[in-house]
């Protein structure tokens, strides 16, 4: 049996929730609140971090690890291309979105309005919510960019890079905070990577006593 331990609101935890659906493999969801996690969580993986992959006995933690991981154990879908340079360029995008749009939108709005609300009990700070919506404007900008150019982020097929890209914004989505309308290529990728079988897990996810943005699940939005 294949375990991952997961939070729903972890975009680390959707990229490769979304990197298994696209190679098809099955598995099961343990979830765990990042708040408060358990004291096994630390056992599997002691920096405390999600998610965590179990399968065979194996212990893999940390979204960059399992990744590598699911490309070496599964190579017939293959979420890197085989060209150096476009896997360099695949890499790239990944960290662009994992840290660049995490420690400038994610943190800024996603953590304000979700982390502060059940870890402290905290109202968000409007000023650091605006500083993340400006910064989200920015990278919604780079990212029609992009889909202006290719199929997909990196080129014609989809990649890790869609992966990490869509697994951020679909949290944001969630609260509603996403300005669509402005970006036409955008929201066309995004619409594409909605309608993929890989995500329909994705948008089934529900944070407790925060209700989706109505046009969440929506594949036609």
């Amino acid at each position: 049996m294949v375990l991952l331990i997961h939070h729903s609101v972890s975009p680390f935890s959707r990229k490769v929730r979304i990197a298994m659906g696209e190679k098809k493999m099955l598995f099961v969801l343990r979830e765990e609140e990042p708040w408060n996690l358990s004291a096994d969580m630390y056992k599997l993986n002691p920096a405390g971090s999600l998610p965590v992959f179990l399968s065979d006995g194996n212990v893999i933690a940390g979204n960059y690890a399992i990744c590598e991981y699911l490309e070496e154990f599964n190579r017939e879908i293959p979420l890197l291309p085989q060209d150096l340079k476009q896997r360099a360029e695949v890499r790239r995008l990944v960290e662009w979105f994992d840290d660049k749009f995490y420690k400038e939108v994610y943190r800024n709005i996603a953590y304000e309005k979700i982390h502060k609300r059940f870890g402290s009990g905290l109202a968000p700070d409007s000023r650091i919510l605006k500083i993340g919506l400006n910064n989200l404007n920015f990278h919604l900008e780079y990212l029609d960019w992009l889909t202006e150019r290719n199929n997909y982020l990196a080129g014609e097929n989809l990649t890790l890079a869609d992966a990490a890209a869509a697994a951020q914004l679909s949290i944001i989505d969630y609260l509603g905070d996403v300005p669509w309308e402005g970006y036409r290529n955008a929201k066309l990728w995004y619409s594409k990577m909605k309608s993929r079988p890989s995500f329909k897990d994705i948008l089934k996810d529900s944070v407790k006593g925060i209700l989706p943005a109505k046009h969440y699940a929506n594949l036609d939005f």
